[in-house]
């Protein structure tokens, strides 16, 4: 087991803390101020700091400072009087792993020190994974061709035994939902509920109860209790999609179950008990909603354990085609159509998008192939993309596409004119106003062969 340095001025609470984390099996070194433990560190291996941050000499702020500047990795946890989260926050931006406000119970400090374990045994594994993706790494309705996303799922294969909460990062419609539910279905907790809720989804005057749930009067219309999302995910996974936009009240009450594990119903009194594991989803920047001071410090570095990025859809274009497959297999087979296969032109029209959507967008794209689609194979004629003109960002005059250059957008008017050529190369140059031999010339530089054709 692991072996813990405990630095702490009162002598009570450091035996208590070596007698409790003693049971655990953890091997237990401590001190009563930060030059002693400064000298401990120094003397043995340790694998996670407890510190409080009032000390004699020393304070315990400079302390963790000298343990981060001599080992970054080194987790440390710690400990803060109740009313001084200020501090605590001023030492996750140092470098502290987490802390417990004071009074706590030991089995939240036991919680804490085995989240920041598993977490740290994560990073540690994390250090190899260039050279573990060598192995690659699958899991049901997830496409995972591309380097990135195999990393992606490389860290889900790691995080999703432990309890740590995780913030999943990406666009709109990249799949952070797909990923939720694979860290839940390959964790521990696979034969509890995986609830999810959309803040946005919910008027931010019933988020509350939505989370939380009722007791029966709590508002006009509260006829009978409900049980909150919380509740309904005892011993499961609770995935909350767009955490940045909860609403400041919300987000000090969902602090608090994060902490202590524990919440009141809206207009209730008991206090109750929940065993959930969060993830977060945002297409936020949560660092500028940090700057704005629409989101607690407190509650995103609670959040923010493990960061998955999820690259968007035109970053990994290798998944593409894989995806395509899948979607012609689902839609196809749904909708009864013969569709079988696609054409090499209609998927470099696929493969050369820009995919402001990412992966939603192009399932719709395909659905609404497969829906429309003449024969057993799609073809570029199938392929009806949504070209909309861009906004004006910030009042600019923009007019191209937001992410794309002015040599994305002309292949892709040459990919729509082909469309609407059906695929009569002739008929296109004569669309875009070009010379046979120039569309020949701009069709290679694109990938899409040209095997000649029947003049039209």
């Amino acid at each position: 087991m692991a072996t813990i340095l405990i630095v702490e001025d009162e002598a009570k609470m450091r035996r208590l803390l070596e007698l409790n984390l003693g049971e655990d099996g953890f091997t237990t070194l401590s001190a009563g101020d930060a030059e002693a433990g400064l000298r401990l560190l120094r003397e043995n291996s340790v694998d996670l700091v407890v510190t409080d941050l009032k000390l004699p000499g020393m304070d315990g702020l400079e302390f963790l400072q000298t343990i981060k500047r001599q080992n970054a990795s080194l987790p440390v946890v710690v400990m803060t009087a109740f009313g001084s989260v200020e501090t605590a926050v001023e030492a996750m931006k140092a470098g502290a792993s987490d802390y417990v406000l004071k009074p706590f119970s030991l089995t939240e400090m036991r919680m804490v020190i085995h989240k920041e374990l598993d977490v740290r045994n994560l990073r540690e594994e994390n250090r190899s994974l260039r050279e573990a993706l060598g192995k690659r790494y699958a899991h049901p309705n997830v496409v995972a061709r591309s380097a990135k996303m195999q990393e992606v799922l490389a860290t889900v294969e790691r995080v999703a035994p432990t309890n740590s909460t995780v913030l999943l990062g990406g666009e709109s419609g990249v799949g952070k939902d797909l990923i939720a539910r694979a860290i839940h279905e390959k964790s521990r907790r696979v034969s509890g509920p995986f609830v999810k809720i959309n803040s946005t989804a919910i008027p931010e005057n019933l988020l509350e109860s939505e989370l939380f749930g009722y007791d029966r009067g709590a508002f006009t219309g509260a006829a009978a209790s409900k049980p909150g999302k919380f509740e309904l995910a005892d011993k499961g996974t609770l995935f909350l999609d767009e955490i940045g936009d909860v609403p400041p009240a919300t987000q000090v009450k969902l602090l608090r179950v994060l902490q202590e594990r524990e919440f009141e119903r809206l207009g209730g009194t008991r206090t109750i008990k929940v065993d959930v594991r969060l993830v977060a989803a945002t297409n936020r920047d949560l660092r500028a909603a940090l700057e704005d001071g629409t989101f607690r410090e407190d509650l995103y570095y609670r959040l923010n354990v493990v960061p998955i990025d999820i690259a968007p859809l035109r970053e990994r274009r290798e998944d593409i085609p894989d995806l395509v497959r899948l979607f012609i297999s689902r839609f196809c087979g749904e909708s009864g159509k013969p569709v079988e296969d696609i054409t090499p032109e209609a998927m470099q029209i696929l493969v050369n998008y820009h995919w402001p959507g990412n992966v939603r967008e192009l399932q719709n794209i395909m659905e609404r192939a497969c829906a429309l689609a003449k024969g057993t194979v799609l073809e570029a004629g199938d392929i009806h993309l949504d070209l909309r003109p861009a906004k004006a960002a910030n009042g600019a005059g923009s007019f191209l596409p937001e992410g794309m250059t002015l040599e994305q957008w002309e292949d892709e008017m040459i990919q729509e004119a082909l469309r609407r050529a059906n695929g009569n190369k002739s008929q296109a140059a004569r669309l875009l106003g070009l010379s046979r031999n120039a569309l020949r010339y701009r069709l290679s530089k694109i990938g899409i062969a040209d095997e000649g054709e029947k003049e039209a």
